[in-house]
């Protein structure tokens, strides 16, 4: 049995030519699981889209406070960022008043996302350094963490380091689950990354945004956090990619953060879809990694619109990401239709 159905496709004439599988779970922060389809329950990493609670324990400790931290900065280490010149001078300024340096940064290299940046780089001849890795954000606050609490640094990528049991004990409780239960891999950028059931993922997002439920001294960490990725978009992401358009877009109704291998995660505040209604959190993956995105964010649009969070004004804005979009040759000719190939319906 597959944990995966049919999520979006693509058409050419009259046929489907191509169809991506996948799942999603939608959960309030009370845990009422609202929609899914696939296995709700299926276990798979959260890569990036866990950068928020890889944050959260730093900040649950006053880090931001006794550095000083901006919303911009604090943003940052949430972030997947695109490596543009905007991002590595937040990211400066910030490793100014933590007190460390590139040289610190455990997250290897790889040119920026932001292609006019690279293509910059190669013209002037120049490689790309840590700065530029998308994760350099997070690893920054994670040597912010350690140095915090006079913890070596050098290590602080290693499982048993206590940052990093800090972090997963905050993962673990945002998603209600069995620390012993998290399954932990290594991510692309060598720090310990998480995998647990969909459901629980997407509970933990539901709560980052509405943690009313939680003690008060993470609940205020939960809405620092929020409020930095829903106030500076274009740190989390970067200039045209799908969480900074998205959460621009909606301006801080909503707040998104995407994953490799075909990971999204996203959460509505609470009030956004009527007075006292709860935060939502939304999780999807689609099994086959969705390398060019186009599944997920075609899907992550369908769902909203389901749920009645995108104004049609919104909808329009981002239309060109989904849900439905028309596909054309290289002489711009129509062929046919990349589109969600599921209809949500809420849980019975």
């Amino acid at each position: 049995m597959t944990p995966y159905q049919p999520i979006f496709e693509l058409t050419r004439g009259n046929i489907v030519e191509s169809i991506h599988y996948g799942a999603y779970a939608i959960v309030d922060s009370q845990g009422n699981l609202l929609s899914s389809l696939g296995d709700p329950h299926h276990t798979t990493y959260l890569r990036s889209t866990a950068k928020p609670f890889q944050a959260l324990p730093f900040i649950e400790r006053g880090g931001h406070e006794h550095y000083a931290l901006t919303p911009k900065e604090i943003a940052i280490l949430c972030a997947s960022h695109s490596g543009t010149d905007e991002h590595v001078e937040t990211l400066l300024a910030l490793q100014a008043k933590i007190g460390i340096s590139e040289a610190d940064l455990l997250c290897g290299v790889h040119y920026p996302f932001h292609e006019p940046t690279a293509d910059a780089l190669k013209k002037r001849g120049e490689s790309p350094t840590p700065q530029r890795h998308n994760c350099s954000g997070k690893h920054t606050g994670m040597l912010a963490h350690a140095l915090l609490r006079h913890l070596p640094t050098p290590t602080y990528l290693q499982n048993e380091h206590p940052v990093q049991e800090s972090i997963l004990h905050a993962f673990a409780e945002m998603c209600s689950v069995n620390p012993g239960q998290v399954e932990v891999g290594t991510d692309g950028c060598s720090a310990p990354n998480f995998a647990i059931p969909l459901y629980n993922a997407a509970l933990g997002y539901a709560r980052l945004v509405d943690p009313n439920l939680l003690a008060p001294q993470r609940a205020a960490a939960c809405r620092t956090i929020t409020h930095a990725m829903t106030t500076h978009p274009q740190m989390v992401a970067g200039p045209g990619r799908f969480d900074t358009r998205l959460m621009q877009a909606t301006g801080g109704r909503i707040l998104s953060k995407m994953g490799a291998e075909g990971y999204q995660g996203m959460a509505i505040l609470p009030g956004a879809l009527a007075p006292h209604s709860p935060g939502m959190g939304i999780v999807i993956k689609i099994s086959d990694g969705d390398s060019t995105a186009r599944a997920r964010h075609g899907v992550s649009l369908a769902l909203l619109q389901f749920l009645g969070a995108l104004t049609p004004e919104e909808s329009q804005a981002l239309a060109d990401l989904g849900p439905e979009t028309e596909l054309r040759n290289f002489r711009n000719l129509f062929i046919g239709f990349s589109r969600p190939a599921f209809r949500p319906t809420p849980t019975p």
